[in-house]
């Protein structure tokens, strides 16, 4: 990753990503190395990949150090017990204890969307999935509350939307944008899947207590989150929506 360094680029990610005094990314540092590049390095890479590795690489103040991790621990994740090699050395379980124990390194959106749901979503295909809802509701940062919502696109993948809707109430009204943005944009899959579900949900109410208890979602939750849940609803029906 190192030797990928393009400082004519850490400028504009550095930009991208929000690093500036009091923002999302604050003090965060870049080598100036693109997606594709940093995909390519794994490819080549993971297969030689252990933890202590994966341990250094986590800990790296490089955003892109960091990223790489992430996608390597992915790659790791979807062959473990699957070829000889793997197996013996790494299981599905271990991936998922060393991604919960270094969330506090997972501190960027991009670092959250492109693990959470390859490693966190299918793991929990065939299991109890409170996890994720105990991230949305107390996690100690951003990025664990957007690990919580994000992670259901792998159900989402597979047909299953009530666990996005669910989690969505617990988020419906978080006061930061990366949430409210992260939140329209798996209620835009799930509405791809079921667009009548994704009505009933915006138009119904929460089970709760209080003066609120029958107001429908659509018009509790943030503008953004709103936008980005019916951005695929004909022009017509997302101006009903937004009148609301």
């Amino acid at each position: 990753m190192l030797s990928h360094a393009d400082p004519a680029q850490v400028a504009g990610l550095a930009r991208f990503f929000k690093t500036g005094p009091g923002q999302y990314g604050e003090g965060d540092r870049f080598l100036g190395i693109k997606v594709p590049v940093t995909r390519e390095v794994v490819r080549e890479c993971w297969k030689s990949v252990g933890f202590p590795e994966l341990e250094e690489c986590i800990s790296s103040e490089y955003h892109e150090v960091r990223l790489a991790a992430l996608l390597t621990l992915v790659e790791i994740f979807r062959h473990a017990g699957k070829r000889p090699a793997i197996r013996s050395r790494v299981t599905e379980d271990d991936c998922v204890r060393f991604y919960l124990n270094h969330t506090a390194r997972i501190n960027n959106w991009d670092l959250v969307d492109l693990s959470c749901y390859p490693i966190l979503g299918e793991w929990l295909m065939d299991k109890d999935r409170s996890l994720l809802y105990d991230l949305a509701g107390n996690g100690k940062t951003i990025w664990e509350q957007r690990i919580g919502i994000v992670s259901t696109m792998a159900f989402i993948r597979h047909g299953q939307l009530q666990d996005t809707f669910a989690i969505a109430d617990i988020l419906l009204q978080h006061p930061h944008d990366l949430i409210r943005k992260a939140v329209g944009w798996l209620l835009r899959e799930a509405g791809k899947r079921d667009r009548p579900a994704l009505e009933a949900w915006l138009l119904g109410t929460q089970d709760q207590i209080g003066s609120l208890a029958s107001v429908p979602r659509c018009r509790r939750m943030p503008r953004t989150m709103l936008r980005y849940a019916i951005e695929k609803f004909p022009e017509a029906e997302r101006k009903v929506f937004l009148t609301k």
